[in-house]
């Protein structure tokens, strides 16, 4: 999985171990593979893969309450066993080499055996993170498998010699492991990123369209959907292998639909080459025939283990705890409000509030470029805070970085004796507030009303706010003078931005 596709991702919240263990245990394909090891005894017979002997698959099914008769039994079988082998969950004794005579015409085929592995008791008996180990071991075999064309594409590839031809097959191993790991990759980011589809599935051409479609692409050509359509042919195996681990929710694409279609399925709409409109025009249930995925708390946790394993920073709320102040204040900066906020709950929970607000304002001083976004998340922070912080936040009153915050916090409290700012700290606050919006969130169309209610109250704002020793003065004054309301203030905005340049130059 790569780490130059995502290098920072948003926080997702990830339910506790002994909640996703239980999941891992449900998932139907670990479930089998679970109930195959315990079976697997002094009769159970192996080929030199350590596959089960073709002969014991019907027996395998039976075990696991399938039909025998029924075609798709003996592969449901396999794979479980084969998951069963790679997690440890059995350990298999391959047959011994025998010069090649087992292959020779009337000679008697070698099998070897199998018992259940030492890693079977961790199931029942070990820790939560024991059992989701054994699941993500379960899923690199999944994934594996998943990233293989069909079986009858590799019958056909086989040349003379009995060797697949790759070139014939237009198959590469490690590039059909990329896509699939970028296509996931791609589906976590949807899911944690607020504003993104973390409360529905997405659809299927939308994900296929993000691997293949480039950013800067306007409308899509009819080659490109044609790889949009083939994408999610692919995407669509992919998905029914990896439903059964748990790692997704999926619902098909609609085999009825692909007998009708056309052309290349449309990714922007999720109808055929011919059809129109973005895909906030199309109805719902058209949109789920051409497929559905999201994937399920385990899914979140097992693609995260797989980024951090990658190298891709991929944090999750609450992994600050136990940092200091600094650490999370630095951390929450880059954070949406709302992540920002969990994780600041998790951080306050079973700290002393006199302690932690203390700390909180420490770290929330300094005149660096990130400075203003702490101010704001500190300010975040202590906003639940008692009346135990109130010491802490008033020993700051007089400092000119957090002196301002103290007051705004002592003011929403109703406390009677706060001291007024001298004008200086009001117009530091205002350019540090400014600052801090413009850090979280951009230019947004509340700024604006924002910026007016700043500085509505203060006769000749702009002629004295140049003055103000704050880094981000000028930065701040030039964003007024493209976004104040206020004709007349925009214009006054942008000549004491130039004043603020003069006097302290880039």
């Amino acid at each position: 999985m790569s780490a130059d596709s995502h290098p920072t991702l948003p926080p997702v919240r990830l339910h506790s171990d002994a909640e996703l263990a239980r999941d891992a245990l449900g998932a139907p394909l670990f479930a089998r593979a679970v109930r195959l090891a315990r079976w697997a005894g002094p009769g159970t017979r192996v080929g030199v893969g350590g596959e089960l002997a073709a002969d014991q698959l019907p027996e395998a099914a039976a075990v696991l309450g399938l039909d025998a008769d029924d075609a798709d039994s003996a592969g449901y079988a396999s794979q479980a066993w084969r998951v069963a082998v790679d997690t440890g969950l059995v350990d298999v004794t391959e047959p011994e080499d025998d010069g090649g005579e087992s292959g020779a015409e009337g000679a008697e085929e070698r099998f070897g055996t199998a018992a259940p592995g030492e890693d079977l008791a961790l199931v029942t008996s070990g820790a939560p993170g024991d059992v989701l180990d054994l699941w993500l071991a379960a899923l690199d075999t999944v994934l594996a498998d998943a990233a293989v064309p069909d079986l009858d594409d590799l019958v056909d590839a086989l040349d003379a010699g009995g060797e697949i031809d790759f070139d014939r097959l237009d198959w590469n191993p490690g590039r059909e492991a990329d896509f699939l790991d970028g296509v996931l990759a791609n589906l976590y980011l949807l899911t944690v990123t607020e504003g993104g589809a973390a409360d529905g599935p997405i659809p299927l051409p939308v994900l296929a369209a993000s691997m293949v479609v480039p950013d800067d692409m306007g409308e899509p050509t009819d080659a490109v959907l044609e790889q949009v359509s083939d994408a999610m042919m692919r995407l669509d195996d992919q998905f029914r292998q990896l439903e059964p681990i748990g790692l997704v929710q999926f619902r098909p694409v609609d085999e009825e639909l692909m007998a009708e279609a056309d052309g290349p399925l449309d990714a922007e709409t999720g109808g055929g080459a011919g059809s129109t409109g973005g895909a906030g025009e199309a109805d719902d249930e058209d949109v789920s025939r051409y497929g559905m995925v999201r994937l399920t708390p385990l899914g979140l946790y097992g693609i995260r283990a797989r980024m951090l394993e990658a190298g891709v920073d991929a944090p999750a709320v609450g992994e600050l705890a136990e940092k200091g102040a600094d650490v999370l204040l630095d951390a929450v900066s880059l954070y949406s409000e709302n992540a920002a906020q969990a994780e600041i709950e998790q951080w306050l929970a079973g700290r002393e509030q006199p302690a932690a607000a203390a700390e909180l304002l420490a770290a929330a001083r300094g005149d660096d470029e990130g400075g203003p976004l702490r101010r704001l998340r500190c300010q975040q922070a202590l906003a639940p805070a008692g009346p135990e912080a109130e010491p802490a936040v008033r020993s700051v009153l007089d400092d000119p970085e957090l002196g301002g915050l103290a007051r705004v916090w002592l003011a929403e409290r109703g406390v009677s004796d706060v001291p007024a700012p001298d004008p200086e700290m009001v117009f530091w606050l205002t350019v540090d507030t400014i600052a801090a919006q413009l850090a979280a969130d951009g230019e947004t169309e509340e700024l604006p009303l924002l910026m007016e209610t700043l500085t509505a109250h203060h006769a000749g704002f702009f002629e004295q706010v140049w003055r103000v020793e704050h880094p981000s003065t000028a930065y701040v004054l030039e964003a007024m003078g493209r976004l104040h309301p206020d004709r007349k203030a925009a214009k006054e905005a942008r000549k004491a931005a130039f004043k603020a340049r003069s006097r302290r130059p880039a």
